[in-house]
Order: structure tokens, then C-alpha cells, then sequence
């Protein structure tokens, strides 16, 4: 019996299925509008949803990812939570010997992270203990697309030997494709090897150093986080030159590869699902209007003897293999959607390579159909299977009234809804803008730089270096079209720069905890004015501000920037720095120390000069700056600026020369302007502006055509109202004012809801004085944004305008219809007092 029941069920399914086809087919243009718009809404979520499951949901590429911890560095021993623990140093090598010389974005890696991700090579093996050891035969891992790019994805690599940074390193191995770990780097080398250098055996510093470790069964973070601490407090006493206020933070890997974008990819998802909301509700508001126009049909259905289920599950059939084929395009919608993303930012979304259409995006996307297709279904479904049979088979039966109030509300859901996005975007617009606006403190006119890496085994002394960079400078300031050029150690706008700490001479050393930081940056003397740095007080470097050695010092004792500084040396500090620690005397002339030792070096300020973004235009960064004289301080590595007097990519080409006449073994990288670097540091920003801007344009085209349907079938319907109205004496003056009246004032409810929705979303997603951060949606904080709400207000009134106005015409054709619909107007008059939305015919307004 109920194998019996199943097969009635499914057959009557069957039919639904095929009757819905052909009543789909039977009306192509509701049908194509229907399917568009359920692409558009259907197509942006898949989109968006298939970039949070791949950034957020998705596990990372590694066994037990979750047991994954970053950000350790010296507890290895001491730990009872961890089962491995792996360090990684970022880095980059110059590659030559084997076709034209090039810079390789290199992890410089213990074995043991290898071993806490549970990685493997594709071809070959990973690093052993053993050659994770200072004297160790040096040895390189290869990424698979630099494998595939450089080498052609030979095997005969393996065993192969390369010159890196003028070292020879042998090939072990080859990673797999999907991994990427550290991000963006094409080579791994032992970091042990590294470890012999004085400069890493001091305790407590290790330059860049960061850690990995994989919790042992059972462990829960809570437990690691007190047993690091515990480990922090005992280093603590037994260390306190070295350790006082070091702690150590335990994170989920997953967490620091997308905390900054997780709340900025949930606001979009929620953005498309209003883009989606707006399309459900027009589509239920048209399906509605044609269930009005098959009420003969239903109600036939039903004096057949079919119920109301029946009746409903008819209509809802339909609205889900709309939905279905709706989803079928979102989905091509969505690949071309997720190609642009990429396009516009390739850099901004973490885990970019891995974000396709997986099957959870193909079952997100079927569920998402079918549940869209129940949702505007069904209201319209429901009221058709309400039909009266008695009123409805009657020749003049209307039984339509109760169904007025409903369109209304979805106007008002629809108005209100794209108010709220309007209200975003417009708030991203101004955002963008005045973040667009904010000053750098330099110029971005006509510069170009590119990075050179000075090989420390062929460039072993500072004279080498300084040798190298001063003729590449002069050779550079020869060639036509460059106004000058310099060098420093970082560029604004990047995060470049390096961190140390000081202490103002005369005062007493505070505890090392408490030891201020600043950001510091070494340069050449033009570096300010080719930058357009403007100076307040003092005097830039010269070429009087020479390096000298400082006899007998132990150089082991200090960093790279500590032990190069030594005799008198000078130092450019910016504003800031002279407001906090000289607020009510001259900076220029006094003294600090580099370093927190009462030894260190002492400099000397010569100079003070405007505050730079240093970390991006974003940047609320409270720390002070502070120049060394390249002379004085030359770094290996170092970028080089040129300003010229057109267009600076010009001159690429021959800088690459000027390079290669020095050092023919010498690659450039990083070559970019000054606007790509602007336009490089506000990626997510333009990306949730850009995204939020097209979901708002979406949902204002959705709303207007849903307006417009709506009122045009409001005054299809009110035919015979209107002759009514005009055989009594209305003029079509009065016949506009009614239509437009009704339609404005579900605009003005709709905008209300919106206004009070915008304000309740928005206000936590303020960002106070320019916060940095991709997750940082807006950086203004006024008391009120009247003037977008106003904009954007008024634009939603003038687009349903747009849908009423073009509705005029056929209101006062009316009165040009004929004696047909006047002389059954006053019929009808005689029978019943006329009521449309249960208002009476005096009131205009009324629908």
C-alpha cells in the first residue's frame, strides 16, 4: 500500500513537473525576466559564498590543520603541548648561473615545519635534521611553479645544483602544487644553516623569526596559551636583559591567514543575500499578478475536486524549476563573477589560488535554488489556492482586494532592502574618496622604484655596498629624463620599513618592556627631495654625514642596523617624534641612542621632517620615524627611486642596464610606481567598494522593474476604478496624483525602514581615525552622514518616479477608452460602494 502511495505521488509529481514546463514555456518574457533575475541574485551569492568557502571554510591544505599553531619561536623545549615545532624566515635570493639572473621569493624554514604540517615533496624529500645545521651542504626545495616556470617541470632537476645569492645549493626536492606555506615564496632553504651568524645567538633575537607547532592529542588551546606563559614568566626571571615583557600569543593557523578579511567577506554575503531578498520579492509580486490572471484555472482545478495542497504544490513546481534554471546561469554567473574579483584584486583575498567551484559550491548553489524557489513561491502559491470557486467562476467575480496589501509590503521590502545597500555603497563611495584624499606626506608624481639585493657572500663589506649603490645613483642621474634618484631601505605605503628601539640621551633607561620603537628607514641624501618630504627644521643628509668604525666594540651584541651605526652619527627624525619627546624645545641638535643599551651608539638629530604613511593611507600607527644616512648604515638590500620628468616606466630599461653595466649577475624586482604602490595599498578597500557598489547597482535595477511591474499591473487592474472616477469627474491630473500618491508613499515607508536598517548595519562597521586592515569597511566617523543618506535618498525617489510616471499615460487613456467602460462603471455604481484596498473612492491615495 504504500509502494502504491509513492507511485501516485511520484506520478503526480511527474505531471506537476511536466505541466509546469509548459505553463513556464507558455509565457517566454515572465519567464526570461524571472530566470535573469534569479541569475543575478542566485549567481552573486555563489560567488561570494564560494570565496568564503574557500578562504574561511575551507581546511587548510594540511593534515589536522586545526592543530596548527603560529607565532612560537624560543619554547621548544620546555613545551608539553606541542608535538613539533617548526620556525620559517621570509626572505629572497638572487638566482643566476641558468638563464637571465632573477630574485626569488625564498622561506628560509627549519625541518620540523615540514614535519608539523605533515608536508611532503612531489618529487624528492623535504629537508632532514641534519642539514637544518649551520655547516650543513647547503640544499634548496623548489615551489612547483617555479618547477614549471623556470626549469620546465623536468625531473632531471632533482640532484641539480643552482647559484643563490653566488652559493652553490643542490635540489632535493619539488613541493606539490597546493602548497603554500609561508604564502607567495618559489624556494625553501634550512634556516639552521643561518644559525651560526653571532647576530642569531643572542637570546631573544631572532630577526623575522616565526613559528609553527602542532598541538599534541588532546592538547586544547587553552592549555598551550597557559603553558607558553608560564614558559614566558620562568625565561622571564632567569632572562630579564633579554626577556622582560616577551609573551607569546597562540593563534588557529586559519585564523591568521583571513582574520583580517573574515568580517568583510560575511558584510558582502550579506549584501548579495539583500540582492537576492530584492529579486524574491519581485518575482513573488509578478507570479502574484499571474496568479490573479489564472484564478479561472485554479478555481476550475478546484471545482474538479482538486484541494488546496494540489493546488499550491502546482505553483510551487513552478517556481522551483524557475529557481533551478535561475541557479543553472547563476552559476556561469558566478565563475565570470569570481574571475572579476580576482582580476580587480588579485592580492587582496588570502588563499586567492584556491578559490573555485567546488562541490560544496555546486550543493550551496542547488540548495540555495530550490530554497529561493519555496520562498517566492509560496506566498503566491498559498493565496492562489485560497481562490473562492463560487465568486471566481461568476462572470464579473473579482476576489482580488486581499492581495493589494501584500504587493505593497513587497514594495516596501524592496525599497527598503536597496535603501540599505544605497546607504552602503554610498558610505564606501565617500570612504574610498576621502581615504583616496588622505595626505601621504610626500609626492606620488612621476617616481618609479624597483629593489636590488646585494649577494652578502660577493658583497661581504660595506664599502662594497656603498661602492655599488653610489654608481648606480650617478650612472642613473645621467640619463635623460630623470630629475634625480636615491635610494632607501623602504618605501611609504608598504610596511617596508624595519623597527628599533632607542632611548632619549639624559634620561634614564626605562624597563625593556617599555622601551619606545620607531619605524626607521636608511637613505641617500636626495631621498627627501625626490620624495617631496618636506623639511620643517634642521638640514637633510649631506655628503658630509660619512660612516666611521667604532674601535673595540663588540658588534655581536647588536642587530644589523645597531652594530653598522658607530662614530658621529646623525639621524632625520619626523614631527611626531620631535612633538613626543622634545614638545617644548628645538630637536634639532639633541641626542638618542640607538638601541636600548647605555652603551649604544649615540645620533645626533639634524633634522626634522613631515610624517610619512609608512604602513598605508589607512595607517593608524602612533609610532614615531626615524632616517639613518645610507652612509652610514648600508643595507644589502635596498630600493631605488627614480624621479623623472615624464612617464617614469620610461626609464625601466635602462636602469636594468645600469644594473647589469655594475653587475651583470644582478636582477631587479619589485619595479613599480609610486601610484601603483597607492593603488596596491588600498586593494580591499577598492574591492569592497567596487563589490558593494555593483551588489547596490543590482538591487536598484531589481527594485525599479519590480516598481514598475507592480504599478503597471496595479493600473491594469484599476481600469474600471479609473473610468469610474472619470465618469464622475475626475481629471486625469487627479488620475497621476492617485497613481504616483500610492506609489510615493510605499517609497517614503520603504525608505524609512531602510534609513532606521542602514543605521543599525552600518554604524559597527566604522573605522575610527583611519584604522589600517582589509576588514576596516569604513574610515570616517562624522556624527551623521546626512548628505549621502540625502543622496542616496533622493536617488531611490527619483528611480520610482521612474516606475510610476511611465504608468501615466495608461492611467488617462482611460478617459479616451469609450462609453464601454463609463456605462459599466455606473452599472456597477448602483450595485456596490466601490472599495479598492478597503479605501473608499474619494481617496485618491488610495490603491
Amino acid at each position: 500500500m504504500a509502494n502504491a502511495f509513492n507511485e501516485v505521488n511520484m506520478h503526480t509529481l511527474w505531471q506537476d513537473l511536466r505541466y509546469g514546463a509548459r505553463m513556464l514555456l507558455k509565457s517566454p518574457s515572465v519567464s526570461i525576466v524571472v530566470i535573469l533575475a534569479l541569475a543575478l541574485g542566485i549567481g552573486a551569492n555563489t560567488a561570494i559564498f564560494s570565496v568564503i568557502n574557500s578562504v574561511l571554510l575551507r581546511p587548510l591544505p594540511y593534515d589536522q590543520a586545526d592543530r596548527l599553531l603560529p607565532n612560537f619561536t624560543d619554547w621548544r623545549n620546555q613545551n608539553h603541548v606541542f608535538e613539533k615545532i617548526g620556525v620559517y624566515n621570509r626572505g629572497s635570493y638572487n638566482l643566476t648561473g641558468s638563464g637571465d639572473a632573477e630574485r626569488i621569493p625564498t622561506a628560509q624554514v627549519s625541518a620540523d615545519l615540514f614535519t608539523a604540517l605533515r608536508a611532503n615533496a612531489l618529487i624528492g624529500r623535504v629537508f632532514t635534521n641534519d642539514e637544518d645545521q649551520p655547516g650543513a651542504t647547503p640544499v634548496v626545495i623548489l615551489g612547483y611553479g617555479l618547477w614549471q616556470r623556470r626549469f620546465g617541470g623536468q625531473m632531471s632537476i632533482l640532484n641539480q645544483t643552482l647559484t643563490l645569492n653566488g652559493k652553490s645549493y643542490t635540489v632535493i626536492g619539488v613541493m606539490p602544487s597546493d602548497y603554500a606555506y609561508p604564502s607567495r615564496v618559489d624556494m625553501w632553504v634550512p634556516v639552521g644553516q643561518l644559525s651560526g651568524d653571532p647576530n642569531w645567538q643572542q637570546r631573544g633575537n631572532h630577526p623575522g623569526l616565526y613559528g609553527v607547532a602542532r598541538l599534541k592529542p588532546g592538547a586544547t588551546m587553552a592549555q598551550a596559551q597557559a603553558d607558553m606563559d608560564n614558559i614566558a614568566a620562568n625565561l622571564e626571571k632567569q632572562y630579564p636583559d633579554s626577556n622582560a615583557g616577551d609573551r607569546v600569543r597562540i593563534r588557529p593557523m586559519l585564523e591568521v591567514f583571513v582574520g583580517d578579511v573574515r568580517s568583510t567577506l560575511w558584510v558582502l554575503f550579506g549584501a548579495v543575500g539583500f540582492v537576492l531578498l530584492i529579486a524574491c520579492a519581485n518575482i513573488a509580486n509578478l507570479l502574484l499578478a499571474r496568479a490573479t490572471a489564472r484564478q479561472k484555472e485554479m478555481a476550475i482545478r478546484a471545482a474538479l475536486g482538486a484541494g488546496r495542497w494540489r493546488i499550491a504544490r502546482q505553483l510551487l513546481t513552478e517556481s522551483v524549476l524557475l529557481a533551478i534554471v535561475g541557479g543553472a546561469f547563476g552559476l556561469l554567473i558566478a565563475h565570470w563573477a569570481i574571475r572579476f574579483i580576482l582580476y580587480v584584486s588579485p592580492t587582496a583575498i588570502p588563499r586567492s589560488r584556491e578559490i573555485s567551484l567546488d562541490w560544496k559550491v555546486l550543493g550551496f548553489t542547488l540548495a540555495l535554488s530550490f530554497l529561493t524557489g519555496i520562498l517566492f513561491g509560496l506566498v503566491p502559491a498559498m493565496q492562489a489556492a485560497e481562490v473562492d470557486v463560487h465568486e471566481t467562476l461568476k462572470e464579473t467575480g473579482r476576489g482580488v482586494s486581499g492581495r493589494h496589501w501584500l504587493r505593497s509590503s513587497l514594495v516596501i521590502v524592496e525599497v527598503a532592502t536597496t535603501m540599505v545597500l544605497l546607504i552602503g555603497a554610498g558610505l564606501m563611495i565617500r570612504s574610498f574618496y576621502r581615504l583616496q584624499n588622505v595626505n601621504p606626506g610626500f609626492s606620488y608624481e612621476h617616481l618609479t622604484s624597483f629593489s636590488v639585493s646585494l649577494p652578502q657572500k660577493k658583497y661581504v663589506s660595506e664599502e662594497q655596498r656603498s661602492e655599488f649603490f653610489n654608481r648606480l645613483l650617478e650612472n642613473l642621474r645621467t640619463l635623460p629624463g630623470v630629475a634625480s634618484a636615491a635610494t632607501a631601505s623602504g618605501l611609504p605605503l608598504g610596511n617596508n620599513g624595519w623597527q628599533t628601539s632607542f632611548v632619549v640621551e639624559g634620561r634614564p633607561l626605562p624597563p625593556r618592556s617599555e622601551t619606545p620603537l620607531m619605524e626607521a628607514c636608511t637613505v641617500t641624501p636626495d631621498y627627501f627631495r625626490a620624495m617631496k618630504i618636506p623639511l620643517l627644521r634642521g638640514r637633510y643628509f649631506d655628503e658630509h654625514d660619512n660612516r666611521s668604525f667604532l674601535a673595540g666594540r663588540d658588534l655581536s651584541k647588536y642587530d644589523e642596523g645597531e652594530r653598522l651605526i658607530s662614530g658621529s652619527n646623525v639621524i632625520i627624525v619626523d614631527e611626531e617624534f620631535a612633538h613626543r619627546h622634545w614638545p617644548d624645545e628645538e630637536a634639532v641638535g639633541k641626542q638618542i641612542r640607538f638601541g636600548s643599551d647605555a652603551k649604544a651608539p649615540v645620533l645626533t638629530v639634524v633634522g626634522v621632517v613631515g610624517r610619512v604613511k609608512m604602513e598605508g593611507l589607512a595607517e593608524d600607527s602612533h609610532r614615531v620615524q626615524g632616517y639613518f644616512a645610507f652612509a652610514q648604515l648600508p643595507f644589502n638590500g635596498m630600493t631605488v627611486i627614480i624621479k623623472a620628468t615624464g612617464d617614469p616606466n620610461q626609464l625601466i630599461a635602462a636602469a636594468r642596464q645600469q644594473v647589469a653595466s655594475i653587475d651583470p649577475n644582478q636582477p631587479i624586482y619589485n619595479i613599480r610606481t609610486m601610484d601603483e604602490i597607492r593603488g596596491e595599498s588600498v586593494a580591499p578597500q577598492r574591492l569592497n567598494l567596487t563589490l558593494l557598489s555593483i551588489f547596490a547597482g543590482i538591487a536598484l535595477v531589481l527594485a525599479i522593474v519590480g516598481i514598475y511591474g507592480v504599478m503597471s499591473y496595479s493600473v491594469t487592474q484599476r481600469t474600471h476604478e479609473i473610468g469610474i472616477r472619470m465618469a464622475i469627474g475626475a481629471q486625469p491630473r487627479d488620475v497621476f496624483r492617485m497613481v504616483i500618491g500610492h506609489g510615493m508613499t510605499l517609497t517614503i515607508i520603504g525608505i524609512a525602514f531602510g534609513l532606521v536598517g542602514a543605521f543599525a548595519l552600518t554604524r559597527n562597521h566604522r573605522c575610527a581615525a583611519y584604522r589600517r586592515g582589509p576588514d576596516c569597511l569604513l574610515h570616517t566617523r562624522p556624527p551623521r552622514d546626512e548628505s549621502r543618506s540625502r543622496g542616496v535618498t533622493e536617488i531611490r525617489v527619483k528611480a520610482s518616479l521612474i516606475g510610476r510616471c511611465s504608468r501615466r499615460q495608461k492611467g488617462q487613456r482611460t478617459e479616451r477608452d469609450g462609453p464601454e467602460i463609463k456605462a459599466s462603471a455606473f452599472k456597477d455604481i448602483s450595485n456596490r460602494q466601490l472599495e479598492f484596498g478597503n479605501q473608499p473612492v474619494s481617496d485618491l491615495h488610495a490603491r
